[in-house]
C-alpha cells in the first residue's frame, strides 16, 4: 500500500478497507508514516467524513494499538460512564455511588480537565488524601470489594489516540465527528467495562454546539459500542448553561455531596436521576428507565448513595470528614460578587465564558502540564428563566487573586443576556439514543 493512495481515496470520498485503515494507524504509531501525511489524511476525514464501517474499523485499530484492561475478574456486569465534557458537570461523583450502592460494579477511568471543562480526577483530588493512581490489581480488588473505583488511566492504553489527538489539535481537525467517536470509544472499550453510558453534551458550554451534530456523534458512538458487543446508551443533555451552580474542583465536590444528601441544584439532580435510570437498565437491575429513575431516588433518600460515596473516599485514602465538614476542602481566600447590570429575565448564559472565567482563576488548565488551584471557582446563582432585579447577585467568584477575579467578573457579565419578558427554563434532556 502507498499512503498517498489512501489519502487520495479519503479525499475523494471513497471508502477505505479495514486493512487500509489498520495500515495507516499502525504505520503512524510506529513512526513509519510521517506527521505531514497523517495530517493530510485527518484533514481529508474532516472534510469528507468516514462511513460507520470505517469508523468502527478505525476504533478497533486504535483500541488494539496498546494495552487493554482485562476486568473479567470483577464479578457482575461492569458499567462505565463517559461525558463529552461541559461546565459544572460533576455527575460521575453522584452517579457512581448511586449505581454501586445497588451492587452494580462501576469501573470508572477518568481524565484530567483541559480548557474550560473540568476533569473528574482533578475534582476528586481536592479531597485531602484521595489517591487516583491505582494499579490494575488495586482497581480490580476495590471494585470487587465495594463495587466502585474511580482512577486515572493506567498503563499504555490507546497510544494511537494520544498521538493522533496531538496531531489533530494543531491541524484544525479536532471537530471531526468520526475522529471524536473513535477517540472516545477506543478508550472506553480499552478500559474493559461490559456496558457503557454516554452523556453527550451540546450547547454553549460543550464541545459540540449543534444538536444535529450531537445526535450524529451519539448515534455513531452507540453503533461502535454495540458492534463490539458492549451495550451502549447515549443521553444527549443541554449545556447551554452550567450544570448545577458550582464550577471549580472543590466547589463541585461539595455540590455532589449535597445532591447525595438529597439537596443541591435541581438540574444537576435531574440529570443524575436520568443517567442513573439508564445505568440501572444497562446493569439489568430494572426493566425500564422509569423504574431505574425511581430506584435512584430511593438510593438518595435512603442515604445509601452518600454511604457509598464515603466508602469510595475511604477506600482511596481520602479524608471522609469532608462529607460533614466542607471547611476541610480547599477554598479560595476571597469572594467577589457579580451583580446584574439591569432588571429583567435571564435569557441566555454563555456557559463557555463561565468555564473560561473559572479557568482564569486557576481552576482549569490551558496545557496538560499546568498546575491548578483546587479551591477556586464560580458559583452561578441565577440561571436562564430567573427574574432578577438590578444589582442582584448573579454569581459569586471564589478566588486567591483580585486581579484574576476582576477579569473573571467581566467574563461572567459578558456571558449573561437579559430579556424584559419572561423566558422559559431550557429543557435539560434533549434526546436518548438506545
Amino acid at each position: 500500500m502507498r499512503v498517498i493512495d489512501l489519502i487520495t481515496k479519503t479525499r475523494d470520498g471513497k471508502r477505505l478497507s479495514a486493512g487500509e485503515i489498520e495500515y495507516l494507524i499502525q504505520g503512524y504509531v510506529h513512526g513509519k508514516i510521517p506527521d505531514y501525511q497523517m495530517a493530510a489524511w485527518t484533514m481529508a476525514v474532516y472534510l469528507k467524513g468516514l462511513s460507520e464501517e470505517e469508523t468502527i474499523a478505525l476504533t478497533k485499530t486504535m483500541l488494539h494499538s496498546g494495552d487493554t484492561m482485562d476486568l473479567t475478574r470483577i464479578q457482575g456486569v461492569k458499567l462505565d460512564k463517559h461525558s463529552t465534557g461541559g461546565v459544572g458537570d460533576t455527575t460521575t461523583l453522584i452517579l457512581g455511588p448511586i449505581v454501586a450502592a445497588c451492587g452494580i460494579p462501576v469501573t470508572k477511568m477518568s481524565g484530567r480537565g483541559l480548557g474550560h471543562t473540568g476533569g473528574t480526577i482533578d475534582k476528586l483530588e481536592s479531597i485531602p488524601g484521595f489517591n487516583v493512581e491505582l494499579t490494575k490489581e488495586e482497581f480490580i480488588e476495590q471494585v470487587n470489594r465495594i463495587k466502585i473505583a474511580v482512577a486515572g488511566h493506567t498503563g499504555n492504553l490507546v497510544p494511537a489516540d494520544k498521538k493522533l489527538y496531538a496531531l489533530r489539535d494543531v491541524t484544525a481537525t479536532v471537530e471531526s465527528i468520526p475522529l471524536i467517536a473513535s477517540s472516545v470509544m477506543s478508550k472506553k472499550l480499552a478500559s474493559g467495562a461490559d456496558r457503557i453510558l454516554l452523556d453527550v453534551k451540546v450547547g454553549s458550554g460543550a464541545f459540540l454546539k449543534d444538536l444535529d451534530q450531537a445526535k450524529y456523534l451519539a448515534q455513531l458512538m452507540v453503533a461502535i459500542g454495540n458492534s463490539f458487543n458492549k451495550k451502549t446508551i447515549a443521553v444527549i443533555s443541554n449545556m447551554d448553561q452550567p450544570l448545577g451552580e458550582a464550577v471549580g474542583n472543590s466547589l463541585e465536590v461539595l455540590e455532589a455531596i449535597e445532591v447525595l444528601k438529597g439537596k443541591g441544584p435541581e438540574d444537576l439532580k435531574e440529570l443524575c436521576l436520568v443517567l442513573a435510570g439508564y445505568m440501572f437498565v444497562l446493569g439489568e437491575k430494572v426493566q425500564t428507565f422509569q423504574e431505574g429513575q425511581i430506584l435512584a431516588e430511593e438510593i438518595i433518600s435512603s442515604g445509601k448513595g452518600l454511604a457509598k460515596f464515603k466508602e469510595l473516599v475511604e477506600a482511596q485514602g481520602g479524608d471522609v470528614a469532608v462529607i460533614d465538614n466542607y471547611d476541610l476542602l480547599p477554598k479560595g481566600s476571597e469572594n467577589l460578587q457579580v451583580c446584574s447590570p439591569e432588571a429583567g429575565y435571564i435569557a441566555k448564559i454563555n456557559a463557555e465564558l463561565i468555564g473560561k472565567a473559572s479557568m482564569i482563576l486557576g481552576a482549569g488548565r490551558e496545557k496538560k502540564e499546568d498546575k491548578i488551584n483546587l479551591g477556586v471557582g464560580v458559583r452561578v446563582l441565577r440561571k436562564i428563566g430567573d427574574k432578577v432585579a438590578k444589582n442582584e447577585v448573579l454569581a459569586e467568584i471564589i478566588h486567591d487573586n483580585p486581579q484574576k477575579a476582576e477579569e473573571a467578573r467581566r467574563l461572567i457579565l459578558d456571558s449573561y443576556q437579559f430579556s424584559p419578558i419572561p423566558v422559559s427554563k431550557p429543557k435539560l434532556i434533549l434526546d436518548v439514543i438506545l
